[in-house]
């Protein structure tokens, strides 16, 4: 990892740590837009958030797909609710047109500052930032459109720290072929998840450490200590193999790292809501909100099922 990397990471964790703590994030998830106002003009003007894919003669930082997901990891780790997933993708969308025409760099521009918000409509019935967004890409056939008007309606949703819209469009205009923004999405979630789970985790050892039972806390029976020790590499696996998928997109690679990493938050999420016991699925306890994100991350962009279907090929080949 670089330093300049390494950097972004630490800018990052300490201003999630500062403004993003669990009364903060249920405050954001209650409020009118769904995040934090002010912790997303930090990330934007401290950090650069929202502009890290988009080249610098446009506005941007000019960095890697692999910047703007570490920071998805390290806002995963506390479900921070931002408009930076799909306001990454609507600037990948609008970057696949070359050359980048006069209103797709001015759009560029405002959402590197962080002065719009984006989404990227996959499934008009569930669009993440879709009824906060002002730019709007649809993916559909192969095929990029520009949103010009559209009517959004908020969804009702079981992870509220991720709201999700209904969208129809109104008036579209067309953008290019499509280059595979669903595997990029699917690399962004991977990332994300992978944060989410690490959390996951350290917060049941946490209460693991915690919790007495018989006289003892029950992270110190051994049973437990070997779960937690197969999810800890189950976790660090994870990681791994997101990092390698980021350095080499395609679809094939967003599929094995989707697949790795949501199966691996799933896993982690249930044996969470296990040794946490019956606290586990009250209001009150931040575990359950992690097993919600879990499950609504597993049919986000599509299922793992059908992105297990994507490597069958791939394994037969190599057999």
């Amino acid at each position: 990892m670089s330093e300049e990397r390494a950097l972004l990471i630490q800018t990052v964790r300490d201003l999630v740590g500062k403004h993003a703590g669990p009364e903060a994030v249920r405050a954001a998830m209650a409020s009118p837009k769904g995040y934090d106002e002010r912790l997303w003009q930090l990330l934007c003007e401290q950090v650069g958030a929202a502009a890290l894919v988009v080249p610098e003669d446009l506005g941007g930082a000019g960095g890697a797909l692999a910047d703007a997901a570490a920071v998805l990891t390290e806002l995963g780790r506390n479900l921070v609710p931002t408009p930076l997933l799909g306001s990454t993708l609507a600037e990948l969308a609008l970057l696949a047109g070359q050359p980048v025409d006069a209103d797709a760099r001015e759009k560029l521009e405002a959402l590197a500052a962080g002065e719009s918000i984006g989404a990227v409509v996959f499934d008009p019935e569930y669009v993440v930032n879709g009824d906060i967004a002002d730019v709007v890409i649809g993916a559909d056939s192969g095929v990029l459109t520009r949103w010009v008007d559209f009517e959004a309606t908020a969804q009702p949703t079981m992870d509220a720290t991720r709201p999700l819209a209904k969208l129809r469009a109104i008036q579209t205009t067309a953008l290019g072929a499509d280059p595979g923004l669903g595997d990029l999405a699917r690399l962004l979630v991977a990332a994300e998840a992978v944060g989410a789970a690490t959390r996951c985790l350290e917060l049941t050892v946490e209460y693991t450490k915690e919790r007495v039972q018989f006289g003892r806390p029950i992270g110190s029976f051994q049973a437990l200590k070997h779960r937690m020790a197969d999810l800890y590499v189950l976790v660090q696996t994870a990681g791994a193999v997101v990092d390698s998928c980021l350095d080499d997109p395609s679809a094939e690679s967003a599929a094995l790292a989707f697949v790795t990493a949501t199966e691996a938050f799933s896993a982690v999420a249930a044996e969470a809501i296990q040794l946490h016991g019956g606290i586990a699925i009250t209001a009150e306890c931040d575990i359950q909100l992690y097993f919600k994100r879990a499950h609504a991350n597993s049919q986000l962009f599509g299922t793992v099922g059908a992105a297990l279907a994507q490597l069958e090929p791939v394994a037969l080949t190599t057999a």
